[in-house]
């Protein structure tokens, strides 16, 4: 199941999951891109944004107002779906609405595998350039030799004390069984989480490894209205944001 962790609050961009995309919320253009490849769940802390899911089609689960993280909200989402321990849970971004199907298939596919044979969790990553890497809103993951995380960061990281040209671009899209979401969400090492504001380091630092798929994408995650721009030139949609 894809459930889509959907609050409303925004530091860099307020209420972004409404941000229009072509005359739609932003949460629901990714909900309903979702809905191609799976059943799908809002996962969301606020009754409109439940009232609005429900207008579109769209099951709504209402979230404690206090969880600190997405994969805390959908845990909880989870359990209140009734899931079975070993049903396997895709966490995508709301602010993903770009992100192209034939990846979510692949991703699920990935996920499932990497998932059986022991990987606590995995995610997503691409190639992207030296300019596009030196912005922080950009996080960006270095991998082992068998594709598993080694860390993640807003810096950059590998430092270029030598020529980089290519980093590794972290996307925001996240797979567990029940039972290691439920995991993940009782680890209590969350210090690194709490300095670069990154959910998964709480996996890492607890020795927990994540596998990462690479995949070849032209998304664009929305973190500003600055990114609202850039995909609506991109992808060539209008937004009553940008007028």
């Amino acid at each position: 199941m894809i459930i889509i962790p959907a609050r409303l609050a925004s530091t860099r961009f307020a209420n972004k999951i409404l941000a229009d995309i072509g005359g739609i919320p932003m949460f629901i253009k990714t909900a309903k891109l979702a809905s191609k490849c799976d059943e799908v769940a809002i996962a969301c802390d606020d009754e409109n944004i439940a009232q609005i899911a429900t207008k579109f089609g769209i099951k709504a689960i209402m979230t404690s107002k206090e969880h600190n993280s997405g994969t805390d909200r959908i845990n909880e989402a989870a359990k209140k779906l009734n899931l079975n321990s070993d049903d396997i849970v895709i966490n995508l971004q709301a602010d993903e609405p770009f992100f192209e199907e034939k990846n979510l298939i692949k991703f699920k596919d990935f996920t499932t595998q990497r998932i059986k044979d022991g990987a606590f969790m995995t995610s997503c990553l691409k190639f992207t350039s030296y300019e596009e890497a030196k912005n922080p809103n950009l996080v960006k993951v270095i991998t082992d030799k068998d594709d598993y995380a080694i860390y993640f960061s807003r810096s950059l990281i590998p430092y270029p004390r030598s020529r980089c040209d290519l980093y590794k671009a972290h996307i925001g899209i996240y797979g567990y069984s029940v039972d290691t979401l439920a995991r993940f969400c009782s680890l209590t090492t969350k210090e690194l989480e709490n300095i670069e504001k990154l959910e998964q380091l709480r996996a890492l630092s607890s020795g927990k490894n994540i596998a990462m798929l690479e995949i070849n994408s032209s998304s664009i995650g929305i973190d500003t209205i600055e990114d609202l721009q850039a995909a609506a030139n991109k992808f060539g949609f209008t937004s009553t944001l940008l007028r």
